[in-house]
């Protein structure tokens, strides 16, 4: 069992930046692609972005590209995502993951969840 534990949520206004912290429990995040996902009220969960196990791949959503960036400390069995002007319908909870693989970016490929943090942009 992987524990995956986020921080770094809470209420901006637009343009602001914030940046997300996950942390594992466990070693094997050395040798795992993580992800983040989000879920804004009444709608379905979505990719957000996504690194592989050495840091050297990263993909993210359309709407994240160009103001999102996914980063990771394996020392520290941490992933980063930082947020840059951000906008009103980036209000969601955030999900770090971990994958069964080396990379992945489908929610499927993902075995492990954190609990999420919120993230609130006002207008």
């Amino acid at each position: 069992q992987v524990d995956l534990v986020e921080s770094g949520g809470g209420l901006v206004q637009t343009g602001d930046s914030l940046r997300l912290s996950c942390t594992a429990s466990e070693s094997t995040f050395n040798w795992r692609g993580m992800g983040w996902f989000r879920q804004a009220p009444g709608r379905d969960r979505e990719f957000v972005a996504a690194i592989s196990s050495a840091g050297k791949i990263t993909r993210y959503s359309d709407s994240a590209e160009g103001r999102f960036t996914i980063s990771r400390d394996n020392a520290k069995k941490t992933v980063y995502l930082q947020m840059n002007n951000l906008q009103p319908e980036d209000t969601a909870t955030y999900y770090c993951a971990q994958s069964t693989q080396t990379m992945a970016v489908l929610e499927s490929s993902f075995a492990y969840w954190g609990q999420g943090t919120q993230v609130a942009v006002s207008s």
